[in-house]
């Protein structure tokens, strides 16, 4: 108990330093602390204090928005890795193939890398510990693989060709985490970026990416935040102060106990004239909105995809004394025209938020064209379309006159309430996916036949295949290759009829082939492969190319 008022004690004693003051509620601290004292002296059976304490504060949190968490002290390290660009490891991608770990890629100049580790390498033994056939979780591995800079590691491997079990000793280092998914020209003139997330190196990687591409001309940009879940605020700033002029509003913060903070552009970004076109999706959020607020609401561009995920929360974390962390909510993000990104919720109602994509289906947003609502049109007397009419309702409903902005140079009209509504909407096309397809990706299917071709053929398809263009315009996926796709359904019990097969193989071999492009090369390559064949991208580029 003694841990929670001297959390909340070293909370307020922070917020001090803001305008407003504080005081702590005596008879709360009292009640609170008696609680615990009364549980931890006189309940029935014995119980882990601490643990009492954890559920204590997650039940607080759990009353309020949905974004406010407790993280335990042993889960803090790992919570943010991704975003500050790197962990300390031994430096390898791998996947699991049945109970064996294979190593897809050494991590360029990393420490496996620099010690000879190489693509289809079997880890059986770390330290002599058999994490191999004994049905070992695949956190417990990376626990045993990560460790301090400096530290070594022993590793036992099988190689193709080799005899016996190799040791390797490795020596950890610091292995770099990247957000830039993939970059890569689409033609002369135009680039592409697929950021996954917003964190410390973003801006770098970010810049870095686009630099490369304007020395081969690039002269217009897909920004492809799709999925993209956000990350730090600082790092969405600097990526969105590369296309706007000075002065101009990035996004503000503002909450009930921290005054508003503005965020302007400062007039060095290198892509002010730069083209763009930002694909969303209903999974970009936080971050990844507040760069396509600020692209929309200053007219520098062109939002296309779907309504995006609604994330205006700004959490900040505060630290407890035994190094576990309150990330808690204290303000709302707002993009330059005013709209509050945050959609609506219920206080202590995280289910219902939760379910707010699958919602979006059933009400049919997901898969209605809005793009005549977004012009501004309006149906004439002599048209009686049913369908435009539900979708004329939902628009209202989704997007009432109150809840209506204009963009801060055009006066263009954008709507708040949740989210960011794109310029151009891309409706769901839910024949894209067939049922069958969603259950071989949902179980594996489709990645565990690509993971068993590309550790069988690897040698073989390097040899075939000395460049990437080549691999994209000649292979074709095998039989054998759909084969043992249709193996791995049945053995994962998918049911299936004749049609729903021949309807699904083009996209499943589309995925296979994108798969072996990427382990043979990187994500860059298969991104090339699929995006082609997807709906937001394909609507984005005829933005940037209307005649192509």
């Amino acid at each position: 108990m003694k841990r929670i008022l001297l959390a909340v004690v070293a909370i307020f004693s922070l917020l001090a330093v803001q305008a407003q003051s504080f005081t702590i509620n005596p008879e709360m601290v009292r009640k609170v602390q008696a609680a615990e004292f009364f549980i931890s002296h006189f309940y029935v059976d014995s119980l882990a204090e601490d643990k009492v304490v954890d559920s204590a504060i997650e039940g607080m949190l759990k009353q309020l928005d949905p974004h406010s968490t407790y993280i335990k002290a042993k889960d803090v390290e790992r919570s943010v890795e991704n975003l500050n660009g790197s962990f300390e490891g031994i430096g390898v991608q791998f996947n699991m193939i049945e109970d064996t770990l294979v190593v897809i890629q050494p991590v360029s100049g990393g420490p496996s890398e620099r010690k000879g580790i190489i693509a289809g390498d079997r880890i059986v033994l770390v330290n002599d510990t058999a994490i191999a056939g004994v049905k070992m979780s695949r956190d417990e591995i990376m626990r045993r693989l990560r460790g301090p800079k400096g530290s070594k590691v022993r590793l036992g491997i099988i190689r193709e060709g080799v005899k016996g079990i190799n040791e390797f000793v490795i020596v950890r280092d610091k292995i770099p985490v990247h957000t830039l998914d993939a970059s890569y020209m689409i033609d002369s003139t135009t680039g592409y970026v697929k950021l996954s997330s917003f964190g410390q190196t973003t801006h770098d990687e970010f810049m870095t990416a686009v630099d490369v591409m304007k020395g081969k001309g690039m002269k217009r940009l897909v920004l492809d935040l799709q999925g993209n879940g956000g990350g730090y605020l600082q790092s969405a700033v600097e990526v969105s102060n590369e296309f706007l002029p000075s002065g101009e509003m990035i996004v503000y913060t503002d909450g009930r106990a921290i005054q508003r903070q503005e965020y302007r552009a400062n007039g060095h970004g290198s892509l002010k004239d730069l083209e763009v076109v930002v694909l969303v999706d209903s999974y970009t959020a936080s971050a990844a909105e507040i760069v396509s607020g600020a692209i929309q609401d200053n007219d520098r561009g062109t939002i296309v995809g779907r309504r995006t995920f609604s994330k205006g929360l700004v959490q900040r974390p505060f630290e407890l004394p035994d190094k576990s962390v309150i990330r808690l909510t204290t303000a709302h993000y707002y993009s330059p025209s005013g709209r509050c990104i945050q959609k609506p919720y219920k206080m202590g109602g995280k289910k219902e938020y939760d379910d707010d994509i699958n919602q979006r289906l059933k009400s049919g947003e997901l898969t209605a064209n809005f793009n005549r609502l977004l012009r501004g049109e309006t149906l004439p007397e002599s048209e009686s379309d049913s369908v435009y009419l539900r979708e004329d309702s939902l628009f209202k409903t989704l997007f009432p006159d109150s809840l209506k902005y204009k963009t801060n140079h055009k006066q263009r009209t954008v709507y708040g309430g949740g989210g960011i509504m794109p310029d151009v909407y891309v409706p769901l096309d839910t024949l894209q996916y067939t049922q069958l397809y969603r259950q071989m990706s949902a179980k594996s299917c489709i990645l565990n036949t690509s993971l068993k071709y590309m550790d069988k053929h690897r040698k073989s398809l390097k040899k075939e295949y000395k460049s990437f263009e080549e691999f994209r315009s000649q292979f074709e996926v095998p039989q054998d290759m759909i084969d043992h796709l249709l193996m791995e359904t049945k053995k994962a019990k998918i049911e299936y009829k004749e049609e729903d097969l021949q309807a699904t193989l083009p996209q499943v071999k589309l995925t296979l082939k994108g798969l072996l492009a990427r382990d043979l090369w990187d994500m860059s390559e298969y991104y090339q492969i699929v995006n082609p064949e997807t709906d937001i991208y394909q609507a984005g580029l005829k933005v940037l190319r209307p005649n192509p």
